[in-house]
């Protein structure tokens, strides 16, 4: 049977921690919804993934942060990046008025 899900929906999800949703996977891939409500990564703390990750923002705004140049990057629902192997990345704020949907997907 086919089931319909919504991935921009998010009003449905109640807690006080980030969610990460696995949506389904490959041998050299995976995809998951994340759901932030004012998440950040802590400071001092960095994502450094073994693999690319390509990231799409659904819903909401948020702000990442490259180690690397110490760049920023502000996003709002539409944008997308790409984010190499191992580029040390965090997210410095994502939007407290609403929830904040991210697909993640992780390849190689």
């Amino acid at each position: 049977m086919m089931i319909k899900k919504s991935l921009s929906d998010a009003d449905r999800h109640k807690s006080q921690e980030e969610i990460l949703e696995a949506l389904f996977a490959g041998k050299s891939f995976r995809v998951e919804r994340i759901i932030s409500d004012g998440h950040v990564t802590p400071p001092g703390q960095w994502d450094d993934q073994p693999e690319r990750e390509w990231v799409v923002l659904l819903k909401g705004r948020a702000r990442l942060q490259f180690e690397e140049g110490n760049q920023e990057m502000e996003m709002f629902g539409g944008d997308c990046v790409d984010i190499p192997a191992h580029v040390k990345h965090r997210v410095l704020w994502t939007d407290r008025c609403q929830k904040t949907v991210w697909l993640a997907i992780h390849y190689s």
